[in-house]
């Protein structure tokens, strides 16, 4: 025969006094109250569910839960395990439903590039939060993100596209479609209204992708350089994404501590790689000269190419750009372009392509292949290069530059 449980009442609640160990009041249905060794009060819920015992259900602590709304949530409690329901299970989805109502975009937008940041190449980062603060955060930072519109997104991008960023507004188009998805998987969105914003994007600027001069250009290009009203770090800058074929970013960020100038050799780190493999670049001897002169400027700071504003920081994104539409060279040559020019000259050259796809840093998609290739190339890179910076040297002297042939 079940044993009788006495309901609690009010006054047997607030004269039960603690005692060295827990122990509980019980109101019958699964209801009891828990009194601690400190004082205080919790009321929790038993059950079972599914055949087996459940962590008893926490519902407040008493007073600020009274005992009327203690059995108020037992009642709630056992009408959902009538159907089939796990009471615990129902909390938690509706304390997750609670906080995805009062996700913000700005709470998002930074969970997103917490959990994407150690994955990047530090370039990618660098941009994502440069973008997230400057234009996502102050558009729409304090929105409720289940609140946000494709509309407002459209605005958004739109007002970025009217500074005639266009690059940057792609970027942001692509991170936000990026920013929801990640909501989608957590829970914090049910749909994603950055998608197919790219319907209504500004057309494109009728200009070529990374456009670059011929190498016959060459010296009236440097020659312009030289001529120009712009700072030394810039010109050494130019000369050296000429001599390396390096993405300007991995240029600008590039610290002293990765140059062997003795060795002739730069190693870029992982880290800071698109493909996020590890680039060694050997160094003509003219690019040698530059960095030796270069060091006199900056070998006190970390960085080759430190900020103006802020030493630690690196040189603008589009100072290089800058320089070159300065002297005349709006889309016609970009500080990028310098890669496909040295790429079209050796191909012509006849070089083998993989000498030049590793010099670019064009990972091979087999692992084992691109290491291989990594530990075999580099002197024969190191001796194309040099034929490359020698062959600059005779074009702007004025001499006769011969196709340097070679096989693999």
């Amino acid at each position: 025969m079940p044993r009788t449980v006495t309901p609690l009442s009010d006054s047997a609640i607030k004269t039960a006094k603690p005692k060295e160990k827990l122990y509980k009041l019980t109101d019958g249905q699964g209801l009891y109250l828990e009194i601690k060794p400190n004082g205080s009060k919790l009321w929790r819920f038993k059950y079972r569910f599914d055949g087996k015992d459940m962590t008893p259900l926490s519902f407040g602590a008493y007073p600020d839960l009274s005992l009327v709304k203690a059995r108020q949530k037992r009642t709630e409690a056992r009408e959902l395990l009538a159907q089939g329901v796990d009471p615990s299970a129902e909390k938690k989805a509706a304390k997750q439903a609670q906080r995805a109502d009062g996700v913000t975009f700005e709470t998002l937008a930074r969970e997103w590039y917490a959990y994407n940041a150690p994955r990047w190449a530090e370039s990618t980062a660098y941009k994502a939060k440069l973008y997230m603060e400057n234009d996502l955060i102050p558009g729409i930072g304090a929105r409720p993100v289940k609140a946000i519109t494709r509309p407002e997104l459209v605005e958004l991008v739109r007002k970025v596209e009217a500074r005639g960023t266009l690059n940057a507004a792609g970027k942001i188009r692509q991170w936000l479609h990026q920013i929801f998805r990640f909501g989608l998987a957590s829970g914090a969105v049910e749909a994603n209204p950055a998608t197919d914003l790219d319907v209504v994007a500004a057309p494109p600027k009728a200009t070529r992708h990374h456009p670059h001069v011929g190498f016959a250009e060459l010296p009236e290009l440097l020659g312009k350089i030289e001529a120009a009203n712009i700072s030394t770090l810039t010109r050494h800058a130019i000369r050296l994404l000429v001599l390396t074929a390096v993405r300007p970013g991995e240029l600008r960020q590039a610290p002293w501590s990765e140059f062997d100038l003795d060795g002739a050799t730069w190693t870029i780190p992982k880290a800071r790689m698109k493909a996020r493999r590890p680039h060694v670049v050997p160094l003509p001897r003219q690019a040698v000269a530059i960095l030796r002169q270069l060091k006199e400027l900056t070998g006190d700071y970390p960085l080759l190419f430190p900020g103006q504003q802020n030493p630690d920081r690196p040189m603008s994104e589009n100072t290089i750009n800058k320089a070159l539409r300065l002297i005349g060279y709006e889309g016609r040559q970009t500080g990028h372009g310098f890669r496909h020019l040295l790429s079209t000259e050796l191909n012509g050259r006849g070089y083998n392509r993989d000498w030049i796809e590793r010099q670019l840093a064009h990972g091979d998609a087999d692992e084992i292949r691109d290491t291989y290739n990594h530990a075999t190339y580099l002197e024969q890179r190191r001796e194309m290069m040099q034929a490359w910076a020698d062959s600059i040297d005779a074009l702007c002297s004025g001499a006769n530059v011969v196709s340097i042939k070679r096989k693999a």
